[in-house]
């Protein structure tokens, strides 16, 4: 597997994920998805196999008054190529670009009936930091896991 930076040709691929990875209410609009890999504080990170998009990931900061916060927007990997250690890799990733811009801090919301992704957030060494109810569509809750930056 190959990694690296989103590239702007790369959207109508990465939104094909999307749409895979998510039904509605859950998924994202195009338009949303657009402003927010677009934004100067965010990084998106592609994983691909032979030159195809195998899954994608977005972090986004800003300045917090105990300094910079990043938080993870979404982390996608196709159904085929999950457990083979992508989505871990792509986290890494995101945690780096959070490390660049000297983020104290990287948290996320996550599906609490999304089992494996809390087993691999918490292998990571992030922290279950409280529920927000009626936080996905359809008043589904939601775990938020936190883990403090070098």
């Amino acid at each position: 597997m190959h990694y690296r930076l989103f590239e702007p040709a790369d959207f109508h691929d990465l939104y094909a994920i999307e749409e895979v990875c998510f039904q509605p209410p859950y998924r994202f609009a195009r338009r949303y998805m657009r402003q927010l890999i677009s934004s100067a504080n965010s990084a998106t990170w592609i994983a691909e196999e032979d030159q195809a998009m195998k899954g994608f990931a977005i972090v986004e900061w800003s300045q917090q008054g105990n300094g910079v916060i990043a938080y993870i927007a979404t982390i996608e990997v196709l159904p085929e190529f999950r457990k083979l250690g992508v989505g871990a890799e792509l986290l890494r990733r995101l945690e780096g670009s959070a490390n660049a811009e000297r983020a104290v801090a990287i948290w996320l919301h996550v599906d609490m009936e999304n089992a494996s992704a809390i087993r691999l957030y918490e292998r990571l060494g992030y922290q279950n930091s409280g529920r927000v109810e009626d936080f996905y569509a359809r008043n589904r809750p939601a775990v938020m896991y936190v883990k403090h930056l070098i």
